[in-house]
């Protein structure tokens, strides 16, 4: 059962000062108190999510031997990040690169589990949008400064002669369109009433537009970074020191309802509607589904896929924090000046938990996942 979040008032206010902060840069205090508070010490784990496809594998776990306590559903990534800061929550799912700045921004004690997914991903535009030159002297709605969202978008449009700006409005003489941060509950009907001409965001909310027909899927996001993580799990570094059984089991859950999300999509779909999801079964089921037969630029990568597997590959952390240097944001942005892309993987995500249940599951060729789990990135945002 979904619910609002707790503390309703605190957190409203909170969700201002966040995004005016450009992403949590006005929590500094937050972040430490968070690194000297205790844990609440429950047997169950609290979990937060945002309705999206990309939190599906963490809904649908079996509770019962991870001891998960009934997930509380969040509007936005800002009311998301000040209950896990607070300790409202123990487990969500979480934008990665958010999860980097919690870390090394606010030297929170954040650490990542592994992955809920990859891909699950778009940009959609207004219907009558058929080329990306026209977003030009318009506004594009993203879901958080610290987003692959923001990264991807900005690489997309640099590519295609247009220049992101903030904090001011876009001019279609200069080629420069507005980025605004936006909850993704928000966007569909800013879409629709023509207040944007664009969102990127996750599923199911551009599945909701097209069928909806206020918009169209102009790209998959996979289809210029290939299956890169939007989302991650994660945790408060003291479950892992304290309570390591309880995170195995957590890692265990996660990746069984991994596998069986695979196995069957529509039965995945008809779980998480109504139960989780506020967005219509149909749009549920496309964004899980969506059809092999999509134009996309890099077919061999299937960009219009969701994928769900656990493992964080360190390349993508640092490919990762790596793009965050380049991406124009409206906050503090000093916290990356001594971060080395290199070296943030091991800082920030503790891999053990889900390299055992990787094991216990069939080992990464379950997944489709390369034996030494190791990769190379390949990014085109042309």
């Amino acid at each position: 059962m979904s619910a609002v979040p707790i503390s309703r008032r605190g957190l409203l206010c909170g969700c201002a000062g966040l995004v005016a902060a450009g992403g949590l840069a006005g929590l500094a205090d937050l972040g430490r108190a968070a690194a000297q508070r205790p844990g609440a010490g429950g047997a169950r784990l609290r979990i937060g999510y945002l309705p999206i496809t990309d939190a599906a594998p963490l809904l649908i776990a079996e509770r019962g031997g991870a001891d998960l306590a009934e997930p509380v559903l969040f509007r936005s990534w800002a009311a998301l990040a000040e209950a896990f800061l607070t300790r409202q929550v123990d487990i969500v799912h979480l934008l990665m690169p958010m999860a980097v700045q919690l870390r090394f921004g606010l030297g929170a004690p954040a650490r990542v589990l592994g992955w809920n997914h990859t891909n699950g991903s778009a940009l959609t535009v207004a219907p009558g949008i058929t080329d990306l030159g026209q977003l030009a002297g318009t506004q594009v709605a993203i879901p958080f400064w610290w987003s692959i969202h923001n990264i991807v978008i900005q690489q997309l449009l640099r590519a295609n002669g247009l220049r992101p700006v903030i904090r001011g409005a876009a001019d279609r003489s200069a080629n420069t369109v507005e980025l605004v941060v936006m909850s993704p509950s928000d966007m569909v009907p800013a879409l629709a009433n023509g207040s944007i001409s664009a969102f990127t965001v996750a599923d199911p909310f551009n599945a909701v537009a097209e069928l909806r027909g206020v918009g169209r899927i102009h790209r998959f996001l996979g289809d210029l970074w290939r299956d890169h993580a939007c989302c991650a799990l994660v945790v408060h570094q003291d479950l892992l020191d304290r309570r390591p059984a309880a995170a195995q089991a957590v890692a265990d859950a996660v990746v069984a309802a991994q596998l069986r999300i695979g196995a069957d999509r529509p039965a995945a779909a008809k779980q998480l509607s109504g139960a989780y999801l506020p967005q219509p079964l149909p749009a549920i089921t496309k964004a899980l589904t969506y059809p092999d037969t999509l134009p996309v630029r890099h077919p061999t990568w299937q960009p219009q896929r969701i994928g769900f597997q656990p493992f964080p590959f360190p390349s993508f952390t640092a490919a990762l924090v790596a793009a965050m240097h380049e991406t124009v944001v409206d906050g503090d942005t000093r916290f990356l000046a001594g971060l080395d892309p290199d070296r943030a993987h091991d800082m920030l995500v503790d891999d053990r938990f889900i390299r055992a249940a990787l094991d216990r599951a069939g080992g990464p060729a379950a997944f489709g996942l390369p034996a030494r789990l190791t990769r190379i990135e390949e990014i085109d945002p042309s």
